[in-house]
């Protein structure tokens, strides 16, 4: 049994027309940091595209990097769905698919510096039938209209990682 690890680039983001994270660079004292920063009032999405490449069963678990613009303390209330599509088999049209039910999940700022890095691991199980090969979205959110969301300013998303078990 191996564990199969997909990285994905803030940079890869796709968005809707409205309820966007807003692609972001900040340059640092000694480089460049970008990402993708997700709004503390409202809620912000941005899509990704993968193959499931050697899926074999199980959750996936979506484990991002990010980290707070301003805030020292505080929750970030995430979401991750999924939708799947497997290619010759599924008669589902692609530009109606739905995503299948979110999770939602907290993660708590570690508190004393601003600009501190944080990783947060999203176990998604509603799988919308996931299978090997399939295509799949991936719809990363923060919920800042959220009651448990009282993060102040913006989280920036530095990178993601998809991981599954290829058995």
């Amino acid at each position: 049994m191996a564990t199969v690890r997909q990285l994905i680039s803030p940079d890869e983001g796709r968005f809707l027309s409205s309820g966007f994270a807003v692609p972001s660079q900040v340059n640092g004292t000694n480089l460049p940091v970008t990402g993708l920063a997700f709004d503390a009032a409202a809620t912000s999405s941005a899509f990704f595209k993968r193959r499931l490449i050697s899926y074999g069963s199980g959750n996936l678990t979506l484990n991002i990097t990010w980290y707070a613009d301003t805030a020292t303390s505080g929750v970030v209330r995430w979401s991750a769905a999924v939708a799947c599509i497997t290619p010759n088999v599924d008669t589902t049209d692609v530009e109606t698919k739905a995503f299948a039910a979110s999770t939602d999940t907290d993660d708590t700022h570690l508190g004393t510096t601003g600009q501190r890095v944080h990783g947060h691991d999203i176990v998604i199980t509603n799988l919308d039938g996931a299978a090997a090969g399939d295509l799949i979205w991936i719809r990363l959110q923060r919920l800042g209209g959220h009651a448990n969301d009282n993060l102040a300013g913006a989280a920036h998303l530095l990178d993601a990682e998809l991981a599954y078990s290829d058995t």
